[in-house]
């Protein structure tokens, strides 16, 4: 965790041109609403989990003046655009390289005991796919690289070369939901026998060539969901988020609300299910009476997971596929339901 206060600079000066022009925020109007009743609290902190180029900390840094925000991310030209962003804020602002599941460390490190609001926005950045070079996107070639942190981990390109054909097959279809998923693999198994996969550009033309013709017809792009899913896999998205969904409501103060805007149905079910677990009584139903310590610890927010209307898809289409939750902190959570991977 490597941690980059944003530069002392009035508060009134402009923002640095760059992030803004290059990131429109999902459903940032709502995200504020449902944030405001926990950040109005004196000295409220807020936890950017996925703080991409600042537009959602932003924000929350302008509507609310009393608000401190720690961003946490782990991409470093993520983390330098947004502190450049957000430097008019001077240290209500702390950016912070982590994943989202180091979320308590970082609090912990930071001397502040607990948070009012955490945001997290998951998934692929604007960023990230905007950088060509990057290679998370498959509409123009660039090298197979498609890592977050790109000081660390695995490539898209080393899967490629040295997971077996069965892993293959089973990180498209678990994390893609390709349907062609042994196709797919059987011919990158193949095609590497010869010559190692190394450019998108490669991919895509295998992937075309590997999935009927009929089938390509429809469901966008044929090369979507493997590129979806190299891209969960090299980052380890879904085991991260796993960790991060308790960790994060454990790091929320009584009364505190929390905000995930998903955008593949895999994150989002994991989300539905951590919010669930807090929002339902755990004692055996035929109780007479419900133990304290069995009660709820959450309260739902939303109804179910909010979609994005057709005023926000035309202002924003990388808003189509988000489903939005939201939760507010009731109680500390009881001992028998602490799933962290920290101690409390």
């Amino acid at each position: 965790m490597t941690e980059r206060d944003a530069s002392q600079v009035p508060e009134g000066a402009p923002a640095a041109p760059g992030a803004a022009d290059r990131h429109v925020p999902v459903l940032l109007d709502r995200c504020l609403e449902l944030l405001a009743p926990a950040l109005s609290a004196d000295g409220a902190v807020m936890v950017d989990c996925t703080l991409g180029m600042g537009g959602h900390t932003e924000a929350v840094l302008r509507r609310f003046p009393a608000v401190r925000v720690i961003g946490l991310d782990r991409d470093t030209q993520a983390l330098e655009l947004a502190g450049e962003r957000l430097a008019p804020f001077g240290d209500r602002f702390t950016g912070v390289h982590a994943v989202y599941d180091e979320i308590r460390d970082v609090l912990a490190e930071l001397g502040v005991p607990a948070a009012q609001g955490v945001l997290m926005d998951l998934g692929v950045s604007s960023l990230q796919l905007d950088e060509v070079e990057r290679g998370f996107s498959y509409a123009k070639d660039a090298p197979l690289d498609m890592r977050m942190d790109t000081t660390s981990g695995p490539t898209a390109a080393d899967v490629l070369a040295t997971y077996d054909e069965r892993e293959l097959a089973r990180v498209l279809r678990t994390y893609g939901e390709e349907r062609f998923a042994p196709r797919i693999a059987r011919a990158i198994v193949r095609e590497r026998a010869t010559s190692p996969l190394s450019r998108t550009g490669e991919l895509v033309d295998l992937v075309r060539r590997s999935i009927p013709a009929a089938a390509r017809q429809t469901g966008g792009h044929p090369a979507k969901r493997t590129f979806q899913a190299l891209r969960i896999e090299v980052n380890r998205e879904l085991e991260a988020l796993e960790n991060a969904l308790p960790e994060a409501i454990e790091a929320l103060a009584v009364g505190g609300r929390i905000v995930v805007e998903a955008y593949q149905s895999l994150e989002d079910r994991m989300v539905k299910q951590a919010f669930a677990q807090g929002a339902s009584v755990s004692a055996p139903p035929d109780l007479p009476v419900v133990p304290e310590t069995h009660q709820p610890y959450l309260r739902l927010v939303t109804r179910g997971a909010e979609e994005a209307d057709a005023a926000e898809l035309a202002r924003n289409p990388r808003s189509q596929s988000v489903r939005l939750r939201a939760a507010e902190r009731l109680r500390p959570t009881p001992d028998h339901l602490r799933t962290t991977r920290r101690a409390a």
